[in-house]
């Protein structure tokens, strides 16, 4: 069984995401949690909620033992990019590109 947590459309650049996503990958929830808690990067706090959330999933929906939970799979992709347009010299323009993110995270009981 495995609990599920969705997060989207995220203004944070999925490179940026990518990096604390790869430290919890595979570890224990209290230590990803502690990990979380403690890395000074601003994906950190986004992902610190949804792990709360998968974590609220498994204990509500499927009754799964808090305790005994891991971070089985963690993933992003990248979402919609809004376009912004930035004044340059002689009346020209330069392209902003501000990306956004869909998170995933699942969460299973070891054996």
């Amino acid at each position: 069984m495995e609990a599920k947590a969705y997060l989207r459309h995220v203004r944070i650049s999925p490179r940026k995401v990518q990096i604390v996503l790869n430290l919890i990958r595979g570890k224990d929830v209290k230590v990803a949690q502690a990990i979380l808690e403690q890395t000074p990067k601003s994906a950190s706090e986004y992902l610190l909620k949804l792990l709360k959330s998968a974590v609220a999933n498994a204990d509500h929906n499927f009754n799964m033992d808090v305790n005994n939970l891991y971070v089985a799979e963690c993933f992003v992709c990248p979402g919609p990019t809004m376009k912004r347009i930035r004044p340059r010299a002689k009346g020209s323009a330069a392209r902003v590109l501000k990306r956004t993110s869909h998170i995933t995270l699942s969460l299973k009981e070891k054996e």
